[in-house]
């Protein structure tokens, strides 16, 4: 890890073991969001990575129920690009669509607005972390459920023994930092 910047995210995830339940190692992002040095940092490196992938390709950054609408905004602002939001069932106001997809402990549900896009309109998944893949993965099918393609889905933070970007089929995926 030579990139200062990848450096100074790093420096700021903290680690809790046996958060929320024994045998689990929960990675903390609120040091990234309490320092704004290391925020805008993690928006650097996620926006760079994207113009080197996509160039001007990408219409619209879909920020995840909720802490994916930390990154997405912030991220859509430093690409000139609008903001999209894919939220828990129930949060959304007028027509929607959804998504249901398997939690460690029962079923969820992701919707997004049935006018939220255009078909045919690209766009680039973000969220704080991918463990599971669940959560990304119900998200890449409300997106195409309205017909769009998902050019790639981005986290600052990916948990790879569990796996999460192997749901994703193949939808390209992205992390900052990756941990076991």
């Amino acid at each position: 890890m030579a990139d200062p910047e990848l450096q100074l995210v790093a420096r700021r995830i903290r680690s809790f073991p046996d958060f929320p339940i024994p045998g689990v190692l929960f990675r903390d992002i609120s040091p990234v969001l309490k320092d704004p040095t290391s925020f805008r940092a993690s928006i650097s490196l996620l926006a760079n990575h994207l113009k080197k992938a996509h160039g001007g390709r990408i219409d619209y950054i879909a920020g995840l129920d909720s802490r994916g609408f930390l990154f997405g905004p912030s991220l859509a602002q430093e690409l000139g690009l609008g903001c999209i939001l894919i939220r828990k069932r129930g949060k959304l106001p007028g027509p929607t669509v959804r998504a249901s997809y398997a939690l460690e402990y029962g079923k969820a549900e992701l919707e997004i607005q049935r006018d939220a896009l255009e078909p045919g309109q690209k766009v680039v998944v973000v969220d704080d972390l991918l463990a599971t893949g669940g959560t990304m993965c119900a998200a890449c099918e409300l997106l195409g459920q309205l017909r769009a393609e998902v050019l790639e889905c981005v986290s600052l933070v990916e948990l790879t023994s569990l796996k999460g970007r192997e749901k994703l089929g193949a939808v390209p995926f992205f992390s900052l930092l990756q941990y076991e």
